[in-house]
């Protein structure tokens, strides 16, 4: 029974597909219904079995043309409305459309040919009256174009092809010069953008991929100028210009993207050497030297290499003033210093260029929080260990110190309190220091200790935590009564 099905169904489209006797009337037919329900694969399909089915008939061409067009596809209808002018010279309807078609190419003095056939058999007829003149104006357009362009006066030359491109948009020549015309003019994001339709216009515009690869690749999108090359390498692997610049950009963008991998895997030392591969491979475009130093920048910060950061930083700062990432890792580096002011402005330049930034806003309130924290007790300045200080660093310098400013080692009362004073601070350093909540809270600008900063207050307790530095220990301190 499936069988039976299915050899109907083949017999049935093989029929369907037959042209001769009623078949032509009805593929047009179903055509023109499709074509009306904006079903346009489908139209298409029945107006290549009419025109299979009798490549005599003009109307056939013509209507199937009418397809290729409401799909936007003119340099296929230019040739059924050839065919169509061919079996009938005088099928104005396929002259005028062709005439618009040549006319939209840019190519005024073949539309001009065919407005002046229409005219011809039909003096009247005012859309070809109208194209006719449209044809004039676009001719004397190219040639002020032009003109412009040769004299070096690129600003006219682009005022003169806006005129150009709105009367003939299908025209790749128009639209390259214009997009020579914006490089000379030093807008390569403009020249992109004619540069992009111009690709489809022409059947095989390997120039215009590779010039459109150069140009991104200038701007730094690296991965789309790999895409516009391979573009180019489609229509002829063995293109020697598209192979050079090819490999080069391949190498350049598996770098830069390697970079961010190891990044994002926190391997920030080998990150760093692969942004000065970066640096060694595209030495002259500055987007990539520049890229490469931010991210240098900013893996030093992650490293906590504060000096070295800062020095990177400021140099890719020079270089990318409204560069707000550096300027907020710098700031870090400045923190990892203890340089909050320095921290507080760069902070604040930063938000000057990005006001709605939510990273740039908690930065600053950050730093602002260290800084008025470190006008009152600075837990890392007084062990004298840097913020990136181990809890080994911190007990050692807090064992030195300790003894130090051990109370007994001074004799008259004022050395005496000034001792118990700075001992009681080395005391409170270690204490929050070595809490790696405590630490954390400090580090985020809080002071713990500061009763100010305390939930429900302190009940009359002298130590925050509970914490005596009199009580146990190494040290044991004799206070002597006067």
């Amino acid at each position: 029974q499936l069988c039976c099905l299915l050899l109907s169904h083949l017999i049935l489209n093989y029929y369907s597909h037959r042209t001769p006797v009623g078949g032509i009337e009805h593929h047009l037919e179903m055509g023109r219904k499709l074509l009306a329900a904006g079903q346009l694969a489908e139209a298409l399909s029945h107006y290549h079995s009419a025109v299979e089915g009798d490549s005599k008939n003009y109307l056939t061409y013509y209507k199937r043309a009418a397809v290729f067009l409401a799909m936007g596809k003119s340099k296929s209808a230019l040739p059924d409305l050839s065919q169509a002018i061919q079996l009938k010279p005088d099928f104005l309807a396929a002259r005028l459309q062709r005439g618009n078609i040549l006319l939209k190419q840019g190519n005024t003095e073949e539309a001009r040919e065919d407005f002046l056939a229409v005219l011809n058999r039909s003096p009247d007829h005012e859309e070809a009256h109208d194209q006719l003149h449209k044809a004039d104006d676009l001719e004397l357009l190219q040639e002020e174009a032009h003109e412009a362009h040769h004299r070096g006066d690129y600003f006219t030359a682009v005022q003169v092809l806006e005129k150009v491109i709105e009367l003939s948009p299908w025209d790749p020549e128009s639209r390259e010069l214009r997009a020579e015309c914006y490089i000379r003019l030093g807008d390569p994001r403009k020249a992109i953008m004619d540069l992009t339709p111009a690709t489809r216009l022409r059947a095989d515009n390997r120039a215009a991929f590779l010039k459109l690869s150069q140009l991104h690749y200038s701007l730094g999108n690296h991965h789309d100028s790999l895409s516009q090359v391979r573009e180019c390498l489609k229509l002829d692997q063995d293109d020697k210009e598209c192979f050079v610049h090819y490999k080069q950009v391949k190498k350049l963008s598996k770098q830069l993207d390697t970079a961010e991998e190891l990044i994002l895997e926190q391997r920030y030392r080998e990150a760093i050497e692969k942004c000065e591969s970066v640096m060694r491979t595209e030495p002259n475009v500055a987007f990539y030297t520049n890229k490469a130093k931010e991210r240098i920048c900013f893996c030093l910060v992650k490293m906590k290499s504060a000096e070295e950061a800062v020095d990177i930083c400021s140099e890719a700062h020079q270089r990318e003033p409204q560069n707000i990432h550096i300027l907020r890792d710098r700031a870090e580096a400045y923190i990892l210093q203890q340089e909050y002011e320095k921290a507080v402005e760069d902070y604040q330049e930063a938000r000057e260029f990005d006001q709605e930034n939510q990273e740039l806003r908690e930065g600053l309130e950050r730093a602002q929080k260290l800084l008025k924290q470190s006008r009152k007790r600075d837990y890392y300045k007084i062990l004298g260990v840097s913020r990136s200080a181990n809890k080994q660093e911190i007990i050692k310098a807090y064992r030195k110190l300790a003894q130090q400013w051990h109370p007994d080692n001074f004799q008259s009362e004022a050395d005496k309190k000034e001792a118990e004073k700075k001992f009681i601070d080395i005391a409170s350093a270690k204490e929050v220091l070595t809490n790696p909540e405590m630490r954390q809270k400090f580090d985020s600008g809080e002071d713990p200790l500061d009763p100010e900063n305390q939930q429900g207050g302190g009940g009359g307790r002298e130590w925050p935590f509970g914490f005596n530095p009199f009580e146990g220990g190494n040290f044991h301190f004799k206070f002597h009564q006067h």
